[in-house]
């Protein structure tokens, strides 16, 4: 045996007797010497060195999970247990202890394995992203040949009144700052004196819409007995009956190009009904000119585009349609939302539309391409009204969320949200001529006028008994109209002196 292995026995008591007797008592080998077995030293040997080895490797193990790098944030590190699958707390567990948690995790996993989790999560939400996208895009149908024939007519009638737009609105922005103040202030302070001066009966059910007449003659009225009403605002007497629709009324609307003589046959007017039916009316009868068949669910709402061709209808099957008046077809099918579409409405120039739906956003559609051009996104509930301002770039939707708000189209955003009233707004309008204030009608019994650029309420229409379902502002800016389910509609004017 060698000096190290002797010593190596006196440090660890290593000895081996020659036998162990019944007793459990060592025996003694010859001569009583002891016996030192070198099997048992070199597996003692081993073991101890496997000890030292392990001692190590904790000791590594330790220094390099002590220099791993971990957020001082609570929340970001309660983040990175939630990707690893841990739980975020323990109990009786301190921001520091869980720190040291994560960093052990960390040690023992790999120091990138959340940066491997974050690589996943990424490309696992692009691909939910991508089936979103696919599955909430906005659908174009091809359409006939007649399309790309009304795109066309459509871009050529735009074209020279975008150039006039654009000119008055600059000539507008030459004038000195305080003659068009001095101008805005007047409107302003004559809006303030609005006062009723007719109120009228105007059939046994509710009165579900109004508008005014090009030329501020005539008002037509819809209700929900079916039966549509001409009335002339200067004294309110009615002028004409529309009979033909079966169930309620949801609009009827001027044509803006329409001769106002009551001997005319041309079309003049346009209404829709919740069964679908949609009708053309002429001055010279009671009875509608023309029917307008394809709608298979209910028509909220029509409009005519400004050149007097194309009439849109907004529909209850998620989509709005184009049809063209002078071979009564229909032009475009076009979808887009994801609930019923309860408005549409045009730009002054024509080039431009924009429909509101029950799912709470408006889309902007250019029609000279078929595009959406703009998603108005930001009301919590449907959209039930949307007007063009005479600048062509701003736009005013109403709400089921008790709200209006103000969209530019230069900035393709929200320029202001008007907390107009504390029920559902039922319509809007803008001032036809240079868009001085808006008017809102709502479901709280009220209509309210608005200044624009500042949004600032000018005045509060009262005198309705019951919900106000829509209002109009006369072409010529005199006159207000309202109308509600108290079956009566109103007119609001001031002095002009």
């Amino acid at each position: 045996m060698s000096d190290d292995d002797i010593d190596y026995v006196a440090r660890h008591k290593v000895v081996h007797f020659g036998a162990i007797d019944g007793a459990g008592i060592p025996e003694a080998g010859d001569g009583d010497n002891i016996q030192v077995s070198t099997q048992y030293i070199a597996l003692d040997k081993d073991a101890h060195n496997q000890e030292k080895i392990a001692m190590l490797e904790e000791f590594e193990r330790k220094r390099k999970v002590k220099a791993i790098n971990v957020s001082t944030s609570d929340t970001e590190v309660k983040e990175d247990l939630r990707k690893l699958g841990e739980p975020i707390c323990l109990f009786g567990e301190g921001p520091a202890d869980r720190r040291n948690r994560l960093r052990e995790l960390l040690g023992r996993l790999g120091e990138d394995v959340i940066k491997r989790r974050r690589i996943m999560d990424d490309m696992t939400k692009e691909d939910d992203e991508e089936r979103t996208d696919k599955t909430e895009q906005t659908w174009y149908h091809e359409g006939p040949d007649s399309l790309r024939v009304s795109r066309e007519w459509i871009a050529q009638f735009s074209i020279p009144r975008a150039k006039a737009r654009l000119a008055r609105i600059k000539e507008e922005a030459e004038m000195p700052e305080k003659t068009r103040m001095a101008a805005q202030q007047e409107v302003q302070k004559r809006v303030k004196n609005l006062d009723v001066v007719a109120s009228q009966i105007a059939d046994t059910r509710p009165v579900s819409y109004c508008q005014f007449s090009p030329d501020s003659q005539m008002l037509a009225t819809a209700s929900w007995s079916g039966v549509c009403k001409l009335w002339r605002t200067e004294d309110c007497g009615l002028v004409r009956t529309l009979r033909g629709h079966a169930t309620h009324v949801g609009a009827i609307t001027w044509c803006p190009t329409a001769k106002m003589d009551l001997e005319s046959s041309e079309p003049a007017l346009a209404s829709c009904s919740s069964d679908g039916s949609v009708k053309l009316w002429s001055l010279d009868s009671e009875e509608p000119l023309a029917d307008i068949e394809g709608h298979d669910a209910r028509v909220s709402r029509c409009e005519y585009h400004p050149s007097g061709r194309f009439l849109a209808t907004a529909v209850w099957d998620n989509s709005w349609r184009l049809w063209d008046l002078e071979q009564l077809t229909e032009v475009l099918h076009q979808e887009g939302h994801s609930k019923e579409v309860y408005c549409v409405s045009f730009q002054q120039d024509g080039a431009l539309a924009v429909s509101g739906g029950l799912d709470s956003f408006g889309r902007v559609w250019d029609l000279r391409t078929g595009q959406c051009i703009m998603f108005l996104e930001g009301h919590l509930k449907g959209v039930t009204g949307a007007d063009w301002s005479p600048d062509g770039y701003h736009i005013v939707t109403a709400s089921q969320d008790n709200s209006c708000k103000v969209w530019d189209l230069r900035k393709r955003n929200i320029e202001y949200t008007i907390p107009a009233h504390t029920n559902l707004v039922s319509n809007v309008k803008f001032e036809k001529n240079n868009g001085e204030f808006l008017l809102s009608s709502s479901y709280d019994n009220t209509a309210r006028l608005w200044a624009s650029k500042t949004w600032l309420p000018l005045a509060t229409l009262q005198g309705h008994d019951n919900k106000l379902s829509g209002c109009d502002i006369s072409p010529d800016s005199k006159t207000i109209a309202t109308c509600s389910f108290d079956r009566t509609f109103k007119l609001w004017s001031y002095n002009q002196s």
